[in-house]
């Protein structure tokens, strides 16, 4: 019979995600994360698996926790309020002084060499899964009036996603959040209109 957990896994894995959120997947060192999470190795793979699936389980605590308000505006009534909630809202998280700068999701891939191709094909898979969800999002509100019945919905999610990728960038470079929710006002300028 094994030792009982002497550490809380909950605590240890938003510890882990800031760890990779700072300093990326390959940024990252699994003595980062031991250090970080105050675990040994073996208790780190133990609980959470290799450094890959550790990640993996950063990326649905970020999505569900500090990333959660993509879901909540995707349920505002209509689809321009809907972009307007999550184009702010990033920008509200990007720049929240309690956490790093920037989209962990965003971040944790821009510095993948080959040897992590699993990781950039997980965050692209993940970036079409969010794009697409917005498409399905601009279609309902299409078939309901809400947009011109010429607005091409996937061009429309995939512009979208560029404006909140590039916020997440400048972010991470700095940019503060006066300048970004201009860049919002900027985006939602270009909203389709009869």
């Amino acid at each position: 019979m094994g030792r009982p957990r002497e550490f809380d896994p909950d605590a240890a894995l938003d510890r882990a995600m800031e760890v990779f959120w700072r300093h990326g997947y390959e940024g990252t060192s699994i003595a980062d994360l031991t250090a970080a999470m105050g675990i040994n190795r073996p208790s780190l793979y133990a609980a959470f698996g290799d450094k890959k699936e550790l990640f993996r389980k950063c990326l649905d605590r970020y999505a569900s926790g500090p990333a959660g308000y993509v879901r909540e505006a995707l349920q505002e009534p209509t689809c321009r309020a809907a972009v307007e909630a999550l184009l702010r809202g990033s920008v509200e998280r990007l720049t929240a002084p309690d956490t790093p700068p920037g989209c962990m999701a965003v971040s944790g891939a821009l510095a993948c060499g080959e040897e992590s191709d699993c990781v950039k094909a997980e965050l692209a898979d993940r970036r079409r899964a969010a794009v697409d969800a917005l498409q399905k999002r601009f279609e309902a509100g299409r078939t309901a009036g809400e947009l011109p019945t010429e607005t091409d919905c996937a061009a429309l999610a995939l512009y979208v996603a560029t404006v909140l990728h590039g916020l997440s960038v400048q972010a991470s470079g700095g940019v503060g959040k006066k300048e970004l929710m201009k860049v919002v006002e900027v985006a939602l300028g270009a909203w389709p209109t009869d």
